[in-house]
């Protein structure tokens, strides 16, 4: 491996740390967006449950909104059972907003490697074609010097693609999953204000 790194040239330590920074990205985001984390089953109707036998309290409130992004959207609108539908709404979409945040957090990064890892490459195959027409000279071309501008330029396109490929894979991938539970998440809270406000 580190005689490839070596025939690759410098320009390839830029990749390198791209893919550091890139795996525990997206090993965190696999963990961190499991669906058990993010909208524990049946959570809506076991909090209405709860709120039906005892009422709102504080406990009720606490330990909803320690299960997950969800439950935190939950524990707005129970913080507000009594307020207008209106308020309610807006308390839910204020906390929404945050847990979106949360829910993008490092794909902005993850985007990014994915975007560059290319160009970077890109830049590694330049520096390999500048060292390939620095060894012709008037007498000829240099062999090792040809040989290792050649190693730079593959090398480099090489391994510009390899991490951009599944760098773009993940980002798509947790993408599209960050935006399906927005979407479910949606759906449970409004399940919830309908719920309250009959009840009321």
């Amino acid at each position: 491996m580190w005689d490839i790194i070596q025939a690759a040239g410098w320009p390839i330590w830029f990749l390198i740390i791209s893919s550091i920074i890139a795996v525990p990205i997206i090993i965190e985001r696999f963990w961190a967006l499991r669906r058990s984390a993010i909208i524990p089953r049946g959570l809506v109707d076991e909090v209405l449950a709860e709120f039906r036998q005892k009422g709102l309290s504080t406990e009720l409130l606490t330990k909803t909104a320690q299960r997950g992004p969800l439950g935190q959207i939950i524990a707005a609108g129970l913080a507000n059972a009594q307020s207008p539908r209106v308020v309610m709404k807006e308390a839910i979409e204020e906390v929404g907003r945050v847990v979106t945040h949360r829910l993008d957090r490092f794909l902005t990064t993850l985007g990014t490697i994915a975007a560059m890892a290319p160009l970077l490459g890109l830049f590694g195959t330049v520096v390999g074609m500048i060292e390939i027409f620095a060894s012709t000279t008037v007498t000829g071309a240099n062999p090792t010097q040809l040989a290792h501008g050649i190693s730079v330029a593959l090398y480099n396109t090489a391994f510009g693609l390899m991490i951009a490929v599944p760098c773009m894979i993940f980002y798509r991938h947790f993408r599209a999953l960050v935006e399906s539970y927005i979407v479910e998440m949606e759906r449970e809270a409004i399940r919830l204000v309908d719920a309250m406000q009959n009840a009321r």
